[in-house]
């Protein structure tokens, strides 16, 4: 499973930061900027294990305060072969492109519309005050700013994690990928590249638009 770029950068680690780079480069340049926040606490070590697991807790909050659902519970809960895209909102190929196995393993890919657009509105208003702490040159470490989200959180009147979820990353990978494993056969199935619909228009006797210049 993949941490979450619509938070920051969810991975086939324990929810830690690849989702990041299957990530629209003008959403990675906004969530690199919460990074870039971070990444000011006296204690921040980038290569540390203990830096990714607060990035996945971190990551964890803004997801269950959105939806009440850690990112390993919402994918195990929204991942589902026998629905339209496999219960998918968003893939690297979206909207024509097949859905790929890394698409399946990274929650935002989950989330609605409305989840989505909750989900910026939070990270922008914290993202302001975090931003303001920092010019105000206030030391603060990892777990200092962990407790600020908290009292934001709070302050909107959201559901604040208390713990690490009831679904491990590596559960929630494993059935992730199970269930593309069967949504991929009706997939390639039914997928048509555009060279299938080409001839398709051809043989119809339809003209390809298609600009190759």
């Amino acid at each position: 499973m993949r941490i979450d770029s619509a938070v920051f950068p969810c991975s086939a680690q324990p929810a830690s930061n690849t989702e990041f780079l299957t990530t629209p480069p003008h959403e990675r340049r906004f969530y690199q900027k919460i990074t870039d926040i971070y990444a000011t606490s006296v204690d921040y070590n980038k290569d540390a294990p203990t830096t990714k697991a607060f990035f996945a807790k971190v990551q964890n909050k803004l997801h269950y305060a959105i939806h009440g659902h850690t990112a390993a519970e919402l994918i195990r809960k929204r991942a589902d072969s026998s629905k339209p895209h496999m219960g998918l909102t968003s893939w690297a190929n979206a909207p024509e492109g097949k859905i790929l196995k890394t698409d399946v393993a990274v929650a935002k890919n989950y989330l609605t519309k409305d989840e989505l657009d909750s989900l910026g509105r939070i990270v922008n208003a914290y993202l302001e005050l975090a931003e303001d702490r920092a010019r105000r040159k206030i030391p603060m470490s990892m777990e200092d700013w962990s407790k600020r989200l908290d009292a934001f959180l709070e302050f909107d009147e959201r559901e604040v994690l208390q713990n690490s979820g009831k679904i491990s990353a590596k559960l929630a990978q494993t059935h992730a990928e199970s269930e593309f494993e069967k949504y991929r056969i009706v997939q390639d199935r039914l997928f048509e590249s555009d060279f299938d619909k080409a001839v398709k228009k051809l043989a119809a006797g339809e003209p390809n638009t298609r600009d190759d210049g």
